[in-house]
C-alpha cells in the first residue's frame, strides 16, 4: 500500500503522521463458473473486486475468433459481516446461447482489468451422455492437500462439473475473516473451469448465511440454500443440513426446505422425468450416519438430519423417510474430515441388493461421506467397531470421482492423495429399476 508523507501541523512537527491512501484493487478474484438452473445453454461466470468497475465477459468458441462475443452483467455491493465491515463487489454476467458440449474460452472483468484466460465447456442439454464428476467437501484455505491433484485433473479436463459438498473456507464464522484467501483457495483452478455446484456447510453460517448467499451464484429463490438441476441422465438436489442446527436464523426454513424438497422429488418422479434421468442424486454437508468418534450429529441414532427435531413446535421431519419414499439413488455428504461408505441403509437397517452383490439392485439408499480434501481441522478418527451399515472407510486425505454412465451403472472411486493419487474405493452402483418401486 503506497504511502503519502507530509508534516501535520497541529502542536508540533513530532506529531507527523503517515497519510495512508486507500488501495485500488481493480483487479479479478475468484472467477468461478455456476449454471443458473433454469436454462441449459445459459452459465453464471463470478468474480470479486475491491473496488467497483464495470462487470463484462469477453468469450468465444475454441478455435474461432478470440473474445468475439460479449456480455455484460452488473455488480453488488457486499458488506461483510464482521466488525471492519469489509466491502466487496460481486460481479456476475449471463452467458446465454451456448452451444451444447462446445469449449469456450472466455476473460472477465473491465477495461480497468481483465482475468487470466479461461476455458470451459457448455454441458450438454440431452441424457444420452455420461458426466464426470469430482465430489468433496471440507477444503479450507490452510493444509488444501487435495488441491494440487484436482487442479490438475480439471485442467487435463477429467470433469463436467465439481460437487462441493459444503465448508469451501474454514474462517468465514470468524470476525473479519481473510475472505480473499478463502475463496481464492475455494475457486482457483477447478470452478473457473467447471461449474462447481455448492451447498451450505458448517462453517458458511455466520451472519445469516450471507458470505454463502451473496459471494457464490447458486441457483433458487433462496439464493442457493437449495437448488436442484440437471445433468445428463441425472437430477441432482443440493440443500441445507445447518437449517436443523441454527434455529435462530428460524426454524421456518427447515419447513420451507422439506416442501420444497417434496415438491422437487415428486415433480423429479413424474414418470416422463425419471424416465429421462432415472438417477437422482442428492448433497448435503452433514450426513444421517457415520461412524466417527466426535460428537457430530450423524453419531446419534436420532440424527436431527435423518429423523428430525421433536423439540420444535411443531416437530421439524427429517430427511430420511422422504428420501427412501422418492426413491433417492444416492446420497452424497461431507462434514466429517473422513471417507465411508455405506451399505444400502434405511431406518438404520441394512438393505443389500444380494449377499454376492450389494449395489446391484439395492433395497434403499446409498449413503457416501468425502469429507477429507484436507482442511485445518486435520482428520477426524473413527470408533473402533463400527455399525453393521458401515461397508468401508479411511481417513486419507482425499476425494471422490464419480460417473454416471448411463441409466443403469454408475461409477465411484474415492482418491487418496496421501498415496499419491491411488484409488483406495472402487464401487460400481448398478441398477434395473429406480423410483420407489426399485425397493420392493
Amino acid at each position: 500500500t503506497p504511502l503519502l508523507f507530509g508534516s501535520v501541523f497541529t502542536v508540533s512537527l513530532s506529531l507527523c503522521l503517515p497519510l495512508r491512501v486507500p488501495p485500488v484493487r481493480i483487479q479479478p478474484e475468484q472467477v468461478h463458473l455456476s449454471y443458473p438452473g433454469s436454462d441449459p445453454k445459459s452459465i453464471v461466470v463470478t468474480w470479486t473486486t475491491f473496488n467497483k468497475t464495470d462487470s463484462v465477459v469477453e468469450y468465444g468458441l475454441c478455435g474461432g475468433k478470440l473474445f468475439e462475443s460479449v456480455a455484460e452483467g452488473s455488480s453488488t455491493l457486499f458488506v461483510d459481516g464482521g466488525k471492519e465491515k469489509r466491502k466487496l463487489y460481486i460481479h456476475r454476467v449471463t452467458l446465454t446461447g451456448l452451444k451444447p458440449g462446445f469449449t469456450y474460452v472466455y476473460h472477465c472483468g473491465s477495461s480497468t482489468g481483465w482475468s487470466d484466460l479461461f476455458a470451459f465447456k457448455a454441458v450438454r442439454e440431452d441424457t444420452d451422455w455420461s458426466p464426470r464428476f469430482a465430489a468433496f467437501g471440507d477444503m479450507g484455505n490452510e493444509n488444501p492437500q487435495s488441491l494440487g491433484r484436482l487442479q490438475k485433473e480439471t485442467q487435463l479436463g477429467m470433469y463436467d462439473a465439481i460437487l462441493h459438498i459444503g465448508d469451501f473456507a474454514y474462517d468465514m464464522h470468524e470476525p473479519n475473516h481473510t475472505i480473499k484467501t478463502s475463496f481464492k483457495q475455494a475457486t482457483q483452478s477447478t470452478s473457473n473451469y467447471y461449474p462447481r455446484t455448492i451447498c451450505p456447510g458448517s462453517h458458511a453460517v455466520s451472519f445469516n448465511f450471507s458470505n454463502y448467499r451473496n459471494r457464490f451464484s447458486m441457483p433458487g429463490d433462496t439464493q442457493g440454500l437449495w437448488y436442484s438441476w440437471n445433468i445428463g441422465p441425472a437430477h441432482i438436489i443440493s440443500f441445507s443440513t445447518e437449517v436443523y442446527f441454527y434455529l435462530k436464523f428460524g426454524q421456518d426454513l427447515i419447513f420451507r426446505q422439506y416442501e420444497w424438497l417434496k415438491r422437487d422429488l415428486e415433480e423429479a418422479n413424474k414418470p416422463e422425468n425419471r424416465r429421462l434421468r432415472p438417477w437422482i442424486i442428492t448433497m448435503g454437508h452433514r450426513p444421517m450416519y457415520c461412524s466417527n468418534n466426535d460428537h457430530d450429529d450423524c453419531t446419534s441414532v436420532l440424527s436431527y438430519v435423518r429423523v428430525g427435531r421433536l423439540d420444535t413446535t411443531p416437530p421439524a421431519p427429517g430427511l430420511e423417510n422422504l428420501f427412501y419414499q422418492y426413491g433417492v439413488d444416492l446420497e452424497l455428504w461431507a462434514h466429517e474430515h473422513t471417507y465411508e461408505r455405506l451399505w444400502p441403509v434405511n431406518n438404520t437397517k441394512v438393505f443389500n441388493g444380494s449377499k454376492d452383490q450389494p449395489y446391484v439392485n439395492p433395497k434403499a439408499p446409498v449413503h457416501i461421506t468425502t469429507g477429507s480434501a484436507g482442511c485445518r481441522e486435520k482428520h477426524d478418527s473413527f470408533i473402533p467397531k463400527p455399525k453393521e451399515w458401515s461397508a468401508f472407510r479411511n481417513s486419507d486425505y482425499g476425494y471422490l470421482r464419480m460417473q454416471i454412465l448411463n441409466s443403469t451403472h454408475l461409477h465411484l472411486e474415492q482418491v487418496s492423495d496421501d498415496q499419491d493419487g491411488k484409488v483406495i474405493d472402487d464401487t460400481w452402483l448398478i441398477k434395473d429399476k429406480h423410483g420407489a418401486a426399485a425397493w420392493l
